[in-house]
């Protein structure tokens, strides 16, 4: 069996993907294919976990993107616009580093509280917050030829998927058999081959 044949047999297993699977081509095609959401790791931002004391509308509280986060952010929105490929609807996790990544990337975001840390909440919130995006994920997964851009956090990828990636990074994720999300490929911008 070779490794196209095999990575195509693990997609009908119910489990998350190894973060290891999945090329940026599978994730540009299925972006391209559309009834999916690309759920990315906010860009870079020093540190782990905010500050005590911070306060959500208060970007002056929280860990926010560094320069090369910023960058990377851009980056990202350029990437995606070179592949002439356009999110049907952008959403963020209410947290600066989140509304920063995608508006800079996409110019604009639809801050939703679903996608926000679920470090702190109670677990009351977080199962709700769950329930939303599954349902999200299920409702996208009606609409091809077109995709959603989801920017949030590490905590909430795994939660969602049982998986995460990298700051900057995202996964492609769609809806199995059962409407669960599972992630279909992993995405990340390719590096420059300029030296």
């Amino acid at each position: 069996m070779d490794r196209r044949s095999a990575c195509l047999g693990l997609l009908s297993l119910p489990l998350s993907l190894p973060r290891a699977w999945g090329a940026e081509e599978d994730a540009i095609s299925w972006l391209r294919r559309g009834g999916v959401v690309l759920v990315l790791r906010h860009a870079r931002a020093p540190g782990t976990f905010d500050p005590p004391g911070f306060r959500l509308g208060d970007c002056s509280t929280q860990r926010n993107l560094s320069e090369e986060g910023r960058a990377q952010a851009r980056q990202l929105g350029a990437y995606l616009k070179s592949q002439q490929l356009t999110p049907s609807r952008v959403r963020s996790s209410p947290w600066c580093r989140c509304v920063d990544t995608a508006e800079l990337a996409f110019g604009s975001a639809e801050r939703w509280a679903a996608l926000g840390s679920p470090q702190g909440a109670s677990e009351q919130v977080n199962a709700k917050a769950m329930t939303q995006l599954r349902q999200a994920v299920q409702q996208a997964g009606q609409r091809p030829g077109q995709f959603e851009v989801w920017v949030t956090h590490m905590f909430v990828q795994s939660a969602l998927v049982s998986g995460d990636t990298a700051s900057g990074e995202g996964l492609a994720v769609g809806a199995d058999g059962q409407g669960q999300p599972r992630i279909l490929a992993t995405f990340s911008v390719p590096r420059s081959r300029e030296n």
